[in-house]
């Protein structure tokens, strides 16, 4: 898998608040899900791998280490709902719920 955030990973990620952070993922996971509901499923797929690597460079921030248990079981239910058959029992609207606390903190903290 080709790495699409390069610029995030050598080392812009970890100047983000987790707020902003997962602001970021929940914006791939909203792509994900548009493009799910839009019966894309390439786009989906591209757009939930993306979600997936963020969360990957959210759990390697040395500044997340308090809330790793958080953000690992946030990466094994987002891989149950789209590629595992969703044993979560997660709904779109579950999801988006769960990313617009973390988008709001983080436009009002700016």
């Amino acid at each position: 898998m080709k790495m699409e955030h390069q610029q995030l990973a050598a080392g812009k990620w970890q100047e983000l608040s987790l707020a902003e952070q997962l602001a970021n993922v929940g914006a791939e996971v909203g792509r994900a899900l548009r493009w799910q509901e839009k019966g894309n499923a390439e786009y989906s797929r591209l757009a939930f791998e993306r979600a997936l690597e963020l969360i990957d460079l959210t759990i390697d921030d040395g500044n997340n280490k308090n809330r790793l248990k958080e953000i690992i079981r946030l990466r094994e239910a987002l891989a149950d709902y789209f590629t595992a058959g969703n044993s979560y029992k997660q709904t779109a609207d579950s999801l988006n719920n769960y990313f617009y606390s973390f988008n709001f903190k983080a436009r009002t903290a700016i």
